[in-house]
């Protein structure tokens, strides 16, 4: 659902810094091209659907798992028609799927993120912790964007095809043969 406006910050999220830390080089690159994206869009907030288009841009692991090439191309193709299209009526609006409480840091930077993209990046750091790892990767990030129904990222992906249910099955199916290997 997408509410006009934020909800009250309930805890402290991890600030820019912190979050930059735990980032690989690849992902930070994600990060900040989500970032102009939606400025450039001159959108509000960072979006997940401006963070899965920037991982599907950047990323072979992330579009390997998304599908063949023609299904990467619908997915990208959704994405630039955001700004000209369909997206136009998330304008103004800001994403939040009510999934979880909203959570904020201190850092500006990060309160310019849409609800849905903090408890995604925060999703994609658990998972790196609990794969025992100090980085996040970008499919840590693409599997807690496919499994946030109400997001954009999720519309979008359906909107080109791909069952996020299914990518987010086939990422932890990855995960498990990654951590048994």
């Amino acid at each position: 659902m997408q509410s006009p406006t934020p909800r009250v910050p309930q805890q402290p999220a991890a600030t820019r810094t912190e979050l930059d830390a735990r980032l690989t080089v690849e992902l930070a690159s994600v990060v900040a091209g989500a970032r102009r994206r939606a400025l450039r869009d001159g959108d509000r907030q960072t979006d997940t659907a401006h963070l899965l288009h920037s991982l599907i841009e950047s990323d072979p692991e992330v579009r390997t798992v998304v599908g063949d090439a023609p299904q990467v191309a619908r997915v990208l193709g959704y994405l630039v028609q955001r700004s000209i299209g369909y997206g136009l009526r998330w304008q103004g609006s800001v994403e939040d799927s009510g999934t979880v409480p909203v959570v904020r840091g201190a850092d500006a930077d990060v309160s310019r993120w849409s609800p849905s993209a903090v408890t995604a990046m925060e999703g994609a750091l658990q998972r790196a912790d609990l794969r025992g790892d100090a980085r996040v990767r970008g499919i840590d990030l693409l599997a807690c964007l496919a499994v946030d129904r109400e997001s954009r990222a999720v519309e979008v992906l359906g909107r080109a095809g791909v069952d996020a249910a299914l990518l987010a099955g086939r990422i932890a199916e990855m995960s498990r043969h990654v951590s048994q290997g």
